[in-house]
């Protein structure tokens, strides 16, 4: 999915509760598509915490009828990662991809040194799911593009709790960072266990879940070996190593300096990198204008 925000570098974010190193990290619409716009929830980047583990972006949309359509668009140093609970979404992508997502199935799109893709889904369908995205390491980030359709993902049961695992642990798809990410759902008393080295974040998918407000994302720090929640829902789970290196994160790009933004936007705006995408019944997206002072790269506290 695309950041299609006009001016994306400035994040206004509603502050939230800190409780023992937990913070409710407060979620804030964003439309996105237009004048028939799709809103979605986002929580991460966020005023406080730009980052948990190498995840640097959350957004949540649905439950509802409504129509995912985001143009061609680029990327680059970083990894998307796509999970619905309700709908399908058509990917196509610079490498000449084409695959339908369906509830229970995970696309990963490694953008590496660079690719464009689009997503759309059919017109007023339901659409319940997560986009997110993933900061790649130095070493990793000019990797070559490549993307990851899954439709068997690994599960596990636990003490009132039963998890898919998208990412990390068992999964199969591919990472460049220590880090976890699971869909768990909660059923009564769920004792929900945490790698110790890793920070966290819980995000309330549906039903009810305490103590996981709606629309809010609860980050747990390192030090915690398991959370408990009680209720009856699915949740998402994220987490990993605290990401170390400082990036920059602009419009749909993650780099280390205001300099590799800059290169980025003239090689998507004149053509000359990223590919095309075929088959789109559209143009593609324009980048935004940059800001007017230099874009400075940023750890993963803000």
């Amino acid at each position: 999915m695309s950041n299609l925000e006009t001016d994306p570098d400035e994040i206004v974010c509603t502050e939230g509760g800190t409780e023992g190193g937990v913070e409710v990290l407060a979620g804030r619409e964003v439309p996105l598509g237009g004048p028939r716009a799709m809103p979605v929830t986002r929580t991460l980047p966020h005023v406080r915490r730009r980052m948990i583990g190498a995840w640097c972006f959350v957004d949540a949309y649905g439950p509802e009828d409504t129509a995912m359509r985001v143009p061609p668009h680029p990327h680059t140093g970083l990894q998307t990662v796509t999970w619905l609970l309700e709908g399908e979404v058509e990917h196509r992508d610079s490498l000449g991809n084409l695959q339908t997502i369906k509830p229970g199935q995970l696309n990963v799109m490694t953008a590496g040194r660079g690719i464009s893709h689009s997503e759309q889904s059919s017109d007023g369908g339901r659409l319940h799911g997560v986009q997110l995205w993933v900061a790649l390491p130095g070493e990793h980030r000019a990797v070559a593009p490549a993307f990851e359709h899954h439709a068997d993902l690994p599960v596990a049961e636990g003490d009132g709790f039963v998890a898919t695992w998208l990412m990390g642990g068992p999964s199969p798809a591919t990472t460049y960072t220590p880090l976890d990410g699971a869909e768990v759902r909660v059923e009564g008393r769920a004792v929900l266990p945490l790698e110790r080295g890793f920070e966290h974040g819980l995000l309330l998918l549906d039903g009810q879940v305490t103590p996981l407000p709606h629309g809010s994302l609860i980050y747990v720090p390192p030090g915690r070996d398991h959370v408990v929640l009680e209720g009856n829902g699915r949740v998402l789970l994220i987490g990993g190593e605290p990401f170390a290196e400082e990036i920059v994160m602009w419009w749909n790009f993650v780099g280390r300096s205001h300099d590799d933004i800059v290169a980025f936007r003239d090689g998507w705006m004149d053509g000359t990198e990223f590919g095309t995408v075929t088959g789109f019944d559209g143009d593609p997206l324009p980048a935004p204008a940059l800001p007017g002072t230099r874009l400075r790269a940023r750890g993963r506290v803000r």
